[in-house]
């Protein structure tokens, strides 16, 4: 699958330890690949409303979504910069299709604490963009 095979390389030229990419498909995002390099990090959602969860915020603010921590930061928000309480880092990114409307939201973990910079931010979701169409 050319998302999968995408994802693998995304994952490996960012550091990454574990990905998923979830295209919009109606109302929701659907997962279209999934990456765990061992250990697992993750726990994968297949199915995600706008607003719900790091993509589904991605998606709603139609910006990157990044924190320390898949499951909670010291302000109870997911935001960039945020303090890690552990170990974890992610980011959700939005990608968009050539006229401007999402398409999917990549998604990548790191083991460690990470406060990601702007252009940090900015360079995730330029290397996002290159998503292949998967067919569409």
């Amino acid at each position: 699958m050319a998302t999968e095979a995408w994802l693998k390389s995304f994952l490996s030229t960012h550091g990454g330890v574990a990905g998923t990419v979830h295209l919009l498909e109606g109302d929701v995002l659907k997962l279209a690949s999934s990456v765990n390099i061992p250990p697992p990090v993750v726990k994968v959602t297949e199915i995600i409303p706008k607003g719900k969860g790091m993509a589904g915020l991605a998606w709603e603010r139609g910006e990157v979504v990044a924190t320390c921590n898949l499951e909670s930061d010291e302000s109870g928000d997911v935001r960039p910069g945020a303090k890690a309480v552990n170990a974890q880092a992610a980011l959700a990114i939005p990608v968009r299709a050539p006229a401007g409307e999402l398409r999917g939201v990549v998604g990548i973990a790191f083991l460690g604490e990470r406060n990601f910079s702007v252009q940090e931010l900015q360079a995730f979701e330029a290397a996002a963009a290159s998503l292949p169409d998967a067919g569409r």
